[in-house]
């Protein structure tokens, strides 16, 4: 049956008009650089490098490079970047065009994505993993407001140099000339480091050039906020965080692309902020593990600001009251020059430290009854601080995972043939190496030679409660874990604190009590001692020049040796030498390989066949981290170190191009090792 007498096939062919005529006609390719080199968001190792698509002419004006895109990618539509636009393809094949640019906000600039590229080889990753690290996700909203700044950044609201005259003034002479020095500045005790960092920037402002600022962590980047606001202005710099949340974390972000201030300030997320005509980048205690990325593939916000530092032609500073392994290496290979006070201006700035008898250390057995644990010493120093100011206590946190120490010194228990931690995985049989597995039955305490081993002690959670009762009437106040303070006044009280909690007390602490030291050594980390110099270093430089520092611990022990002389420097040269015999990073080059075990064998056999035997390869292990997961060690030479991260990355690709089973986490010199 039909409507005004229209015959089936005459209505058929109506229906195929009607849908031709809303059919739209695809666009030309644009005439103008029609190829569009793209970075398709694709994890896979094998897959990781640029391809060519077609711009239709409707795109031409928007699919500029930093573009974000859609295309066509394995019959899915994946997102991208624009890399760059050509003239031509060196691809022999039939190109497919752009389906979408999502948005024409060019958020990766050229210098940006040749940092991810750089970042990506030197651990061994993939690209489009880096740029999701290095450009936060899009908020649409936001890229409709007026963010773009008209009028040139603003001067610095002064460029005065007050904090760094203890220091040789050519590193900021030499910024304000648009050089590019690079040195590790280790800070005079007291120093008020987030002032000197502005300064820094204003001298780099100034010039005309941009600065990116970095803190460990929320607390430490508020105080580096409102010294950039004193120096720079309200407006003369731009805080970039992942505290912020998705929507004022882009926001920042495009303030800093589109040259509202010169100055950029965050957190490791900043790491990769855009920051036009980079001069300066600078870190604030480089060794904290906050700066380490917990996400593929896991890159060092140090290493990414030493890669921008050197491929942008920029100046780059490592600051901290304690100096790094890594610091110090630099400092080895010429990278960087070190800046310092000279020591009679140190001895002059720092507390007076002391380490409590060695009888003390048998106290540390028992858990209960914190305030017994302190020397008497240590008793009448907290008393008579708590007349002028407050006294802070540093306690280890409760949580640290049980490793082996000697039974008689405490020293923590190592493999002697690869320098790891040595644990006991059952209740009989002798202890084995964490790293290559290797069984220590003959182990002797390289200290005092005992053979016995037992687990390290957990520190107690009532410190603070025990402590007010030794000192009735005094206020007591705990900083740590949810509960952390930013700052407490001159008032006296006792300010009990874990490690890398403590807050800065107006005027200084009056006395300071770091208790159970042997405890932070005891740790299963290989950086357990750095790491724990670095907590008292930073700890004991919050008190008053020469008010006094108790150490409770070994007396012989060579880190509180180092608190005791206030010599950073010669620790981490020390530290470095270690490193050096033991063939750990930053001495030499070395990955960890996590995942079923016979996808960590493979992966192992692969790397074997592809590292010339030049290289010096050693395997570690695999160890059984539990019934379904290994891990193994591989390392280099350091001279050798690009190698063994080109084969690391093309035994993965050989992988995910045969779909091998078993997915492998591939960490190229993690922070944390033992």
């Amino acid at each position: 049956m039909t409507s005004n007498g229209d015959s089936p096939e005459q209505l058929t062919l109506l229906r195929d008009t009607v849908r031709k005529s809303r059919t739209k006609v695809p666009a030309e390719i644009t005439a103008t650089l029609p190829v569009a080199r793209i970075a398709v968001d694709v994890s896979l190792p094998h897959l990781d490098r640029p391809f060519d698509y077609l711009v239709p002419d409707d795109l031409a004006a928007t699919a500029q490079p930093g573009a974000r895109v859609k295309v066509r990618f394995a019959g899915k539509d994946l997102d991208g970047f624009v890399l760059e636009r050509l003239q031509t393809s060196d691809h022999d094949g039939k190109l497919v065009r752009l389906r979408k640019v999502v948005s024409g906000e060019r958020v990766l600039t050229p210098e940006i994505a040749d940092l991810c590229r750089a970042v990506a080889d030197r651990y061994a990753g993939v690209f489009a993993d880096v740029t999701r690290l290095a450009v936060p996700p899009r908020h649409a909203k936001v890229e409709g407001e007026a963010l773009c700044c008209d009028q040139p950044p603003r001067p610095p609201a002064s460029t005065s140099r007050s904090e760094w005259s203890p220091y040789p003034a050519g590193f900021l002479d030499a910024i304000a000339r648009s050089e590019a020095p690079r040195a590790v500045w280790t800070a005079v005790p007291g120093a008020d480091w987030p002032l000197a960092f502005a300064q820094a920037a204003a001298v780099c402002a100034a010039s005309g050039r941009g600065a990116l600022l970095l803190a460990p962590d929320a607390r430490d980047l508020e105080r580096l906020a409102a010294a950039c606001k004193a120096v720079l202005g309200e407006t003369g710099f731009v805080t970039l965080s992942a505290d912020l949340g998705p929507t004022a974390r882009y926001r920042a972000f495009l303030s800093a692309l589109h040259g509202r201030a010169r100055v950029v300030i965050g957190t490791r997320a900043a790491a990769f902020a855009p920051v036009a005509d980079l001069g300066l980048v600078a870190m604030w205690d480089d060794g904290d593990e906050s700066y380490a990325e917990p996400r593929a593939p896991y890159p060092h916000a140090r290493e990414v600001l030493l890669l921008r530092a050197f491929r942008q032609k920029c100046a780059a500073l490592l600051g901290g009251y304690a100096r790094s392994a890594e610091a110090a290496a630099l400092l080895e290979s010429g990278f960087a020059h070190e800046l310092i006070a000279d020591r009679k201006v140190i001895r002059a700035a720092a507390p007076s430290v002391h380490i409590a008898g060695e009888s003390d250390i048998d106290l540390a057995r028992d858990p209960s009854a914190r305030a017994a644990r302190l020397p008497h010493r240590a008793f009448e120093i907290a008393r008579e601080g708590l007349r002028s100011g407050p006294v802070l206590v540093q306690v280890p946190r409760a949580g640290y995972l049980p490793s082996l120490v000697c039974q008689t010194c405490r020293a923590p228990s190592r493999c002697a043939t690869c320098g790891g931690t040595l644990r006991r995985t059952g209740g009989a049989g002798p202890a084995s190496c964490s790293v290559c597995g290797r069984p220590a039955a003959d182990h002797r305490c390289p200290e005092c030679g005992d053979t016995r081993m037992r687990a390290a002690i957990i520190g107690a959670r009532r410190t603070a409660e025990e402590l007010g009762r030794a000192f009735p009437g005094v206020v007591v106040r705990t900083s740590g874990g949810d509960n952390v303070l930013d700052v407490v006044s001159e008032a006296p009280a006792l300010i009990v604190s874990t490690p890398g909690a403590e807050p800065v007390a107006e005027g200084g602490y009056a006395a300071a009590l770091l208790l159970d030291t042997w405890l932070l050594l005891s740790r299963p980390d290989l950086r357990a001692a750095e790491e724990a110099v670095r907590r008292w270093f930073n700890a004991a430089a919050l008190v008053r020049a020469g008010a006094p520092v108790i150490l409770v611990g070994d007396p012989s022990a060579l880190p509180l040796q180092a608190i005791v002389r206030w010599s950073p420097e010669g620790y981490a040269l020390r530290e470095i030498e270690e490193r050096r015999t033991a063939r750990l990073a930053p001495a030499a080059k070395l990955a960890e390989l996590t995942g079923p075990p016979e996808a960590v064998n493979d992966l192992i056999t692969r790397l074997r066949d592809l590292i010339p035997p030049s290289a010096g390869l050693e395997v570690l292990g695999p160890v059984d981290v539990d019934d379904e997961t290994a891990r193994a060690v591989v390392r280099t030479p350091r001279a050798h170190g690009a190698a063994l991260v080109r084969s690391l990355k093309e035994a993965q690709s050989a992988r995910t191009t045969k779909k091998n089973p078993g997915t492998v986490r591939l960490q190229v010199d993690p922070p944390n090792f033992g």
